[in-house]
């Protein structure tokens, strides 16, 4: 080997590389430099001023209640063969929302000024092996993150309102096409203006609660005997008669209530725009997620109170509109009821391109996939654009591609694997991160979770990882495809992110002979992004380790460095993060 590449290599190993460099003469201590993920941008260029505490409700209440409640509930009481079983099942994946409201309200409390929930918290809390996990949630939310489900069932009850009984079985085109443009409309909201994107939302989210009000007020008419339905109380007893013990279904069961209250973190997606996070979601949230599960179980109640409990698990994704033909009439069931879905599921399209697209930012801003400055980015309109264009064509094609009839149960099981294995790695990192700042004596957040509630995300993320496995004893859950196809689909993507890792983080520096290191960035509109920059270990890196060393020498934004020290700092090749 050529002296001067044995040198190089020799410097190479003395620098750190976990040391991140400027760029663009940006000024930024190491905390904010952020080896390993996105530099924190104390001011978010998204604004300050969009998201005070009823926002931070309503971006909740509307992602939570979305078509969950409405297509669910005949399906799960199905999965779990009786009405008494499916109710636990609703308590349970209360409990478990809880407790995941918990430790993220805990991730917020150490990291303020950081959006996008899931992205920024997995990157804190495993600092090795460096990039793995970041890149993983990067291609999962890059593969999976789309709405398209939701999407899919407002063109589904479009349909239905216009006298289509079965409309993915006999008009599945005119659906799909349905569906893309609910999306699109979306998406246009989102990119025109922050503002009013969340106005939308939270009036979106007033109206929602309002149908949903409407429809516990109307079971409790029903039960009351004041409405033409016959015996409303038959379906109440001996209410656990008929419970499976399907190992499957039951997993299905948990995995759509789950579904159903998705979102109770929406609000940590836009955490840096609000000017005190850490006071408004330990309150905001609890809030949502307490009046979301006071009507979802009342719901329940009204629906099973109207719709016999045989017909109610055939119902598919109907039961609502099954409710409202037996207490209203076939005019209410088939016009009205609908017309309620569709304005449900197109709020929650808006609440949910609001967090994703903020998560698919922060993914960019960490400098994994191409393209990242572009995606980083809130030109022209000082919105996340970019993310909101490459989200709309991941979930179009999602929406056109996999077949009609079992569509919807075929997405959600996609999307919950590798969801089940992140939030599992979420409770993991908290520990990991609670270890790290015991042994260096930093204090206790001003919040922190409960630690039964992180044991019980461990263990139901286990059991929800490994049940969906079990072959059903009964009849097979989906029409069109074998019981395993989402979780074997969910898998191989997992599969994909770590071997696309281990590709650009393993193999291809060995085999050409770099290494990786960060370098912040700063746009026109001053959002800080990362890049990386491949330094060969030849003489073709001189240049950027001397850029290093240079950087190195230099003392942090505020900080004093003594003469003396800098100059040994510099001749040991030590850098300061």
């Amino acid at each position: 080997m050529p002296s001067s590449v044995a040198s190089s290599q020799k410097y190479d190993k003395n620098l750190d590389e976990n040391h991140v460099v400027l760029a663009d003469n940006v000024s930024l201590d190491s905390e904010h430099r952020n080896v390993g993920g996105a530099p924190v941008e104390d001011d978010s260029p998204l604004g300050k001023d969009d998201v005070g505490w009823w926002t931070a409700v309503f971006l909740n209440f509307s992602q939570m209640i979305g078509t969950g409640i409405f297509s669910t509930p005949g399906t799960i009481l199905r999965q779990t063969g009786s009405f008494g079983l499916a109710m636990f099942f609703w308590v349970f994946g209360f409990l478990l929302s809880a407790a995941g409201l918990a430790y993220f309200t805990e991730f917020l409390a150490l990291f303020p000024n950081r959006a996008g929930s899931e992205v920024a918290y997995l990157e804190q809390g495993f600092k090795r092996p460096k990039f793995l996990f970041p890149v993983s949630f990067a291609v999962i939310t890059i593969i999976l993150g789309f709405a398209s489900s939701n999407a899919l069932v407002c063109g589904e009850y479009v349909l239905y309102s216009r006298g289509i009984p079965a409309p993915s079985a006999t008009h599945p085109w005119e659906m799909r096409g349905i569906a893309v443009a609910a999306y699109g409309i979306a998406c246009i909201i989102v990119v025109a203006h922050n503002r009013t994107a969340m106005w939308f939302s939270n009036v979106f989210s007033a109206v929602k609660v309002g149908i949903l009000l409407f429809i516990v007020v109307t079971g409790w008419a029903v039960l009351g005997g004041s409405t033409r339905v016959e015996n409303p109380h038959a379906n109440f007893t001996n209410s656990f008669d008929g419970s499976s013990n399907d190992a499957n279904g039951i997993a299905l069961a948990l995995i759509n209530v789950l579904f159903a209250y998705q979102g109770w973190n929406n609000v940590n997606n836009v955490a840096n725009e609000m000017r005190n996070p850490l006071r408004t979601v330990k309150t905001a949230g609890p809030t949502a997620l307490g009046i979301v599960f006071f009507l979802y179980i009342f719901a329940n109640i009204a629906y099973i109170s109207a719709v016999p409990v045989e017909e109610a698990k055939q119902s598919g994704q109907l039961l609502a509109a099954k409710f409202f033909t037996a207490v209203f009439g076939d005019y209410a069931g088939t016009r009205v009821l609908p017309v309620f879905v569709v304005i449900s599921a197109f709020g929650n399209l808006i609440s949910v391109a609001i967090g994703q697209a903020r998560v698919f930012r922060e993914v960019a801003r960490q400098g994994i996939f191409p393209f990242a400055r572009f995606f980083s980015s809130t030109k022209p309109f000082g919105t996340p654009a970019a993310p909101m264009l490459l989200k709309f064509i991941l979930t179009s094609i999602i929406i056109i591609g996999p077949p009609a009839g079992d569509a919807f149960q075929l997405i959600v099981g996609i999307q919950s694997y590798p969801n089940r294995l992140f939030d599992f790695l979420i409770v993991i990192g908290l520990f990991l991160i609670r270890r790290r700042r015991s042994k260096a004596g930093l204090p206790r957040p001003e919040f922190k979770a409960w630690d039964v509630a992180l044991y019980i995300s461990v263990l139901a993320n286990i059991l929800l990882l490994v049940m969906p496995w079990v072959p059903p004893t009964g009849s097979q859950p989906y029409k069109s495809f074998p019981y395993y196809v989402p979780w074997v689909t969910g898998l191989g993507i997992l599969f994909i992110c770590f071997g696309y890792w281990g590709i650009w983080a393993l193999v291809l520096p060995r085999v050409f002979g770099y290494k990786i290191y960060e370098e912040v960035v700063q746009l026109s509109k001053r959002e800080l992004s990362k890049r990386f920059v491949h330094v060969y270990h030849d003489s073709r890196g001189d240049a950027y380790r001397a850029r290093l060393r240079e950087e190195a020498s230099r003392p942090q934004p505020g900080e004093e460095v003594d003469p003396i020290d800098e100059k040994k700092e510099v001749h040991d090749g030590s850098v300061r993060v």
